[in-house]
């Protein structure tokens, strides 16, 4: 069974950005992603409403990084402390040596490379430091820009399954995309 140890927690470093530990002074921006219901359109999850649900949130990622059972990261453009989007290990399953990503970024930055860049300095963390055999994101099937940012890092489609989600009364189909460490390619 994986041993997953997030302790002393890892900044992660791109050609253009910083991955760096969440914190109550980005509310605001947890907010303004967690709120936005474009952002959250594919997501099936409630809202932010409030500062207080952000803060929340924050908490939630922290209480898991200190937990050792999941890790996200705010993505930031160098010299900026600004967070402009959150990536992270989701789901980690020790015993499958297999995690799942998941992102998010603010819309003004979308359509930069920024997530594609993030992504594949997570996935190298997942490989390299959790010691993982495969990673998966699990997408809506309408999310094309989703799609396409996993493919551009070598996740290929495992599944498309039917109405296997049920949220505020609607049934949403869930596409898995994987990428196994031996077809990483840095």
């Amino acid at each position: 069974m994986l041993t997953i140890n997030f302790h002393p927690f890892q900044n992660l470093e791109t050609e253009r950005l910083l991955l760096r530990r969440i914190n109550e002074n980005d509310a605001d921006e947890v907010l303004a992603l967690r709120g936005n219901p474009e952002i959250m359109k594919y997501i099936p999850r409630p809202l932010a409403k409030t500062k207080e649900d952000a803060l929340e949130h924050i908490a939630m990622i922290e209480d898991k990084i200190v937990n050792n059972i999941g890790i996200n990261w705010g993505i930031t453009i160098k010299g900026n402390d600004k967070i402009i989007g959150i990536i992270g290990h989701y789901r980690i399953q020790p015993e499958n040596h297999r995690a799942e990503i998941g992102y998010m970024s603010l819309p003004e930055y979308n359509g930069k490379g920024y997530i594609t860049e993030a992504i594949k300095a997570v996935v190298e963390y997942g490989f390299d430091e959790m010691n993982l055999h495969s990673i998966e994101a699990v997408i809506d099937p309408d999310n094309i820009a989703s799609e396409k940012v996993l493919q551009k890092n070598g996740f290929v489609k495992e599944a498309h399954i039917l109405e296997n989600e049920l949220w505020e009364g609607k049934f949403w189909d869930t596409v898995i995309y994987s990428l196994l460490r031996r077809n990483f390619k840095k």
